[in-house]
This record gives C-alpha cells, structure tokens and sequence, in this order.
C-alpha cells in the first residue's frame, strides 16, 4: 500500500455491536480489549431508554479486560462505518471514541475503534446494586427497543463466544421472571 491510501479499519464491539453490527465487514474475530472492562454502567436515554425512564447500557469502564468481538471493515466502507457508529454511539456523548490495542484470540494484535464510557457524562451510572440493575432494565424501551432484549441478546452472544459473565446471566433471568 502507498502512503495515503486508505486502509481497512478494526472496531471492536463488547455489547450490542457484537451480535448487531449494523455495517458491512469483510472479517470477524473474537479479541480481547486490557484496560477497560465491560460494565452496566450506562444510562439509556435513546436506544433502551427515555430520559424520563432511562434503561441501562454497557459501556467499557475502567480497569480489568474485555472480551469481545472486533470487526475489519474494507477500506472502500471505513467512512460511511465511521458514520455510522458515531450517530448510534455518540448520541448522547456519553461514550469516547478511542483507538486501541486488542489481542484476536488467533495471536493477531491490531488497533481497532472502540467506545469507552465518559465517566464525568451525566448518563454515568456507576456501580449500581443488583436490584437497581434489574429494575432500570426492566423499565427501559427506546429506539432500539427493549432492555430486557439487550441484555438477553448480549448475554446470548456471550454464552455462543464462551464467555462467562455471572451478572448478565442473573440479569437475563430476572428480566425475563415478571416482576412480583
């Protein structure tokens, strides 16, 4: 490749990127992310929420690892992708774009697009107990439909990719048990 030509572009999905993309690529693999861990710590105000009800989102926190799903996208698609993922992740602005290093689990290190949580953004929720979790979840519909559904899908894709996460599965079935 010549200097300046353009070239294909990684992105690296944790949440619901991993089983909706929403952008054409050429090639897909399991990685994982140091530094940022996947954490409900986002507050939905348009895709699984309102402000008014707000559902919960993940987002990449601070500390730990992640295991997720990176994406290479064509060269000839990295605009219109960068597009995209800027209008359905930045919304609100409550995620940073950042490019950074991950680790495919065939050995391959590449520097892929990922979202981290502005933790200074108002939508930052924290560490929230438990029930305080089930209950955003549950009340949460927005653009992009139901939490619950989020949460089920993710939790889904997880389970397919091998990765155990203890707080998604008890989500995943609280959402899914009528509230008493």
């Amino acid at each position: 490749m010549r200097a300046g030509e353009p070239s294909d572009l990684w992105v690296f999905g944790y949440g619901s990127l991993m089983w909706r993309p929403g952008f054409p690529f050429v090639e897909r693999g399991p990685g994982r992310l140091r530094g940022y861990h996947r954490s409900l710590c986002v507050l939905s105000h348009v895709h699984r929420g309102t402000p008014e009800r707000p559902g919960l989102v993940l987002g990449l926190d601070r500390g730990g690892s992640c295991r997720g799903m990176a994406f290479r996208v064509a060269a000839a698609e990295v605009a219109s992708t960068l597009a995209y993922l800027r209008e359905r992740e930045q919304v609100t602005a409550v995620y940073v774009e950042r490019v950074l290093g991950v680790t495919l689990d065939d050995g391959r290190r590449i520097e892929a697009v990922t979202y981290l949580v502005d933790r200074r953004h108002p939508q930052y929720a924290g560490r929230l107990p438990e029930t305080e979790l089930v209950r955003l979840v549950r009340q949460g519909l927005g653009r992009s439909g139901a939490n619950p559904d989020y949460v089920r899908h993710t939790h889904d894709q997880l389970v397919a990719m091998g990765i155990p996460d203890p707080m998604l599965a008890r989500l995943a079935l609280a959402c899914a048990v009528p509230s008493p």
